[in-house]
């Protein structure tokens, strides 16, 4: 895989370079999580014939170790399991389970699907995207899955206006960490799409801060591992609401780094480094950032 030089120039002060780029040189390991709206996961581990690895931050996670076309096995089209990075089960997991959710970036579902797993179908899930032409891939998935406590609107996040407990912002961003997956990433990559993409997530997180009720928590997370669309995008918000307070979170037998607290001169609040920063070398998988914030 060809790297931009300024790719690498600007990565080699976050990481290790040559790890980084060794990993994200191999194939991504397959994943998927068991659906347990539809079956069990010890009755699914009975049925199934895939040779499987527990994902250990996740119970319902397993690595597939062979190499098959997971989307035409029966208990996919069942909805017994759905196609899931093992790194993007970690956002729904840091969330608080509450009555009410709102999922501010919801497309094409994954995310969804798991918070209505741990919810059990009951409560009120709004799903919401804002780009129509990804709203048949969220329906159609969640259709699969079997969900049923959950309502899909179209509108930009920062103009929802209705309260919630609990909020995930899973939000749009520039997919560095995605890298293995899509090495198309490496290409398009430049600092101007880096800083359009802040002004989006930042516009995201200040409306999900406001909606959210006090008490309440929101899980902020991105599949990038630029700083600015995440240490700085939770600094902005700690700078804007002083009642905005970092939680850390901890994942079992989940490998961390340590978060980027000071980056081209600008130097991130030291509670940031409450948040989990993974990178594709850690634990064999994508890279992800998730940060969890409680209103006081």
């Amino acid at each position: 895989m060809e790297f931009k030089k300024s790719f690498l120039d600007r990565y080699s002060s976050l990481t290790d370079i040559e790890e980084f780029k060794e990993y994200c040189s191999m194939e991504l390991r397959k994943s998927i999580r068991v659906n347990t709206l539809k079956i069990s996961v010890k009755d699914f581990l009975k049925r199934t014939k895939l040779n499987l690895e527990k994902i250990k931050w996740c119970d319902e996670g397993f690595f597939v170790k062979e190499r098959v076309t997971l989307g035409n096995l029966n208990d996919h089209f069942l909805g017994h399991f759905y196609v899931q990075e093992a790194a993007s089960m970690l956002p729904p997991l840091a969330l608080d389970i509450k009555e009410k959710i709102l999922d501010m970036c919801a497309a094409p579902g994954s995310k969804t699907g798991q918070i209505a797993s741990m919810m059990k179908n009951k409560g009120l899930i709004i799903a919401n995207d804002y780009d129509y032409k990804r709203l048949k891939a969220l329906t159609l998935n969640l259709q699969r899955l079997g969900v049923m406590n959950t309502v899909i609107t179209n509108m930009k996040g920062y103009f929802i206006k209705e309260n919630f407990d609990s909020i995930l912002l899973d939000a749009p961003c520039s997919g560095t960490g995605t890298i293995r997956k899509s090495p198309g990433t490496v290409r398009i990559y430049n600092p101007n799409m880096i800083r359009k993409l802040c002004a989006d997530q930042k516009g995201l997180i200040n409306n999900a801060f406001k909606i959210l009720n006090k008490g309440g928590s929101l899980v902020y997370s991105t599949c990038s591992l630029e700083p600015e669309e995440n240490e700085g995008v939770i600094d902005f918000l700690l700078n804007r609401y002083d009642d905005a307070k970092i939680e850390k979170i901890k994942f079992k037998g989940l490998k961390t780094s340590s978060a980027i607290l000071d980056f081209e001169g600008k130097k991130y609040n030291e509670e940031i480094k409450k948040s989990v920063r993974i990178w594709p070398q850690d634990n064999d998988t994508e890279g992800f950032f998730v940060c969890k914030i409680r209103k006081m």
